[in-house]
């Protein structure tokens, strides 16, 4: 479903990625793991273009994303969560999750009402579809922004440390979704830094660090017998702490 091929990415001298290869499979649910800085929400950002790769390849669906193509194989493919939120203030929830499948996919106004209206239950936030983004508490946004992803029937979702905004006491509602969503055959490439989130959803885990791909495998062999010194010393930390 993607393919990254050789993708380097600098920001002026900065050389952010380095070579990275990766190929995620339909409906494979990814963590990728590392320190910060380390390069993995550029490598997520280069997947849908938000920047753009300095050198390499993006393929979706096995389409080559490419400056004449990408805003249209983006859009019918892949959706974002992004670190906080990035909702329309001005507009309510429902008018927040009907505008993708409006302008997008041509659906009818009712039809992305009952869409809008069933996944927002799915998402436990049913009677709140009138409300502003600014009158809901910070997991309840990221909550909607989720559903605003599915809305849009992507195929692809990509999160972007989605818990990391939230106060302590709202990340489990958020994940908790992403836990239930985990379950359907949608490709899911989630950066995060929530361990016991990785062990139980990801089918495979990738650790990067300095911008490139230090190792990978199933969350039993990252977290039980990760096979660099690296990797031994992120987790340590992360354990300890």
């Amino acid at each position: 479903m993607i393919k990254l091929e050789n993708v380097n990415k600098y920001f002026g001298d900065v050389h952010v990625l380095k070579d990275v290869n990766l190929t995620v499979g339909e409906g494979e649910k990814l963590v990728i793991l590392g320190p910060s800085g380390s390069g993995k929400s550029t490598t997520i950002r280069c997947i849908n273009h938000l920047e753009e790769p300095t050198s390499g390849y993006v393929s979706i669906d096995g389409k080559r994303v490419e400056k004449n193509n990408k805003t249209k194989i983006v859009r019918e493919n892949v959706s974002m969560v992004f670190q906080q939120f990035n909702l329309y203030p001005h507009l309510t929830v429902m008018e927040n999750l009907t505008l993708a499948p409006m302008k997008l996919h041509g659906v009818s106004k009712w039809d992305a009402d009952e869409l809008a209206l069933q996944t927002l239950e799915r998402v436990g936030l049913k009677g709140k579809e009138q409300a502003y983004p600014e009158e809901l508490s910070g997991g309840q946004q990221q909550r909607v922004a989720i559903a605003r992803a599915l809305c849009a029937k992507s195929r692809v979702i990509l999160f972007d440390e989605p818990t990391s905004a939230l106060d302590p006491e709202m990340v489990q509602e958020v994940l908790d979704v992403m836990v239930e969503l985990a379950k359907e055959n949608i490709t899911m490439i989630c950066v995060t830094h929530e361990m016991g989130f990785a062990k139980a959803v990801a089918d495979r885990v990738v650790f990067m660090d300095e911008g490139m791909i230090i190792e990978e495998g199933s969350p039993s062999e990252f977290f039980d017998k990760p096979k660099t010194d690296r990797a031994k010393d992120f987790l340590g930390k992360i354990i300890r702490h």
